[in-house]
């Protein structure tokens, strides 16, 4: 069941503000509050009337947020034939096509520069992830 009256600091929560700036509001007529010894309190009707929407639907639970922590990885393997340089590419795309939902943000390119015979990869990826393809790569190229 949603509060009657919110503080300056619970009206700045709900709305993303500072408390300073719902203060302003508040000394600028924007938003009617009622003071209670030396704190401002605002009623339910006069938070819908600033922002226009229910107290119930701004008063929900802050979303959760999960730690996430993405390394990219640029690898050039010299002396490397088109056809090696394909096979790897190939390696490499079909070991993250079957990759779990945890890890869909994994991410690589590859160019091949013929006159040169160098391979450059470009991983973007959990560590888990980028680790295990460093170590593909690794086997797969020779070394």
């Amino acid at each position: 069941m949603p509060q009657d009256l919110y503080s300056v600091e619970q009206v700045a929560e709900l709305l993303g503000l500072h408390v300073k700036t719902v203060r302003h509001y508040v000394r600028d007529g924007r938003l009617k509050a009622v003071r209670i010894g030396k704190q401002y309190r605002i009623t339910r009707a006069d938070l819908e009337a600033l922002t226009g929407q229910s107290a119930a639907a701004l008063d929900r639970a802050p979303v959760r947020r999960q730690r996430h922590i993405e390394v990219s990885s640029v690898i050039d393997i010299d002396a490397v034939s088109k056809e090696s340089a394909y096979r790897i590419t190939t390696m490499l795309t079909a070991s993250v096509g079957g990759r779990s939902a945890d890890d869909a943000r994994v991410r690589i390119d590859t160019i091949y520069d013929e006159e040169r015979a160098r391979l450059k990869i470009i991983i973007s990826g959990s560590m888990e992830t980028t680790q295990a393809l460093l170590r593909a790569i690794e086997m797969l190229a020779g070394n």
